[in-house]
């Protein structure tokens, strides 16, 4: 079988395969809670399979924080349509519910959003248009970093507990909720491991 890691259509099959066999669970709604829907768009990036990462503009909910595409969920929406909505809004990519291989776990965030992860990787998702409004940058990660073994870094903290730290690069270090969302990811679909994320600890700043 072709590596996953390397071939989009192969992983496409594995992550199909693995997140249908995956229970992912879903934070209760509650009141004042309020959801959000994102995406892990897996698509081809210079000749890897890679996930698709945003640096949000510099205004705004987040502002100048990495992030998966999308965003909250508009009343009658569901987190998966609120998801593709908001990444044909950011990026101008064009995804139907169709194309949708499974979900990963809600992941309560500290400001208050449950966010609900779903992955995707579109086989023809068109060129990529990045809302100025919304975007400052797009990045892509390939799955073979992803899925390194020091990618993930685990910090102690003065309590006890340990922070996640998903070092991209050198220069590129990413926090829950997104670094926890991606971990789960590595975790659930590239290594094939049922792992949880909702108790991870999350920094100060991203209660914002």
């Amino acid at each position: 079988m072709t590596d996953p890691l390397v071939s989009l259509p192969a992983f496409r099959e594995t992550a199909a395969e693995r997140l249908g066999a995956f229970s992912s669970t879903t934070v209760r709604d509650s009141p004042g809670s309020r959801r959000a829907g994102v995406v892990v768009c897996v698509v081809e990036h210079g000749g890897a399979p890679s996930v698709i990462l945003i640096k949000r503009a510099d205004r705004g909910r987040n502002a100048g924080q990495w992030g998966l595409p999308g965003g909250r969920v508009d009343e009658g929406e569901t987190p998966e349509e609120a998801a593709l909505r908001e990444l044909h809004e950011e990026l101008g990519l064009a995804v139907g519910p169709g194309e949708v291989l499974g979900a990963l776990d809600d992941f309560p965030a500290a400001s208050g959003f449950a966010i609900t992860p779903i992955v995707v990787a579109p086989a023809e998702p068109g060129p990529l248009r990045p809302s100025p409004d919304e975007v400052h940058s797009v990045h892509h990660v390939s799955l073979g970093r992803l899925a390194a073994d020091d990618t993930p870094r685990w910090v102690p903290q003065l309590d006890g507990g340990h922070l996640l730290q998903m070092r991209l690069r050198p220069d590129w270090v990413v926090h829950a909720p997104t670094g926890a969302m991606l971990w789960q990811f590595r975790e659930v679909v590239l290594l094939g491991r049922e792992v949880r994320v909702a108790d991870f600890l999350q920094p100060d700043w991203t209660r914002n």
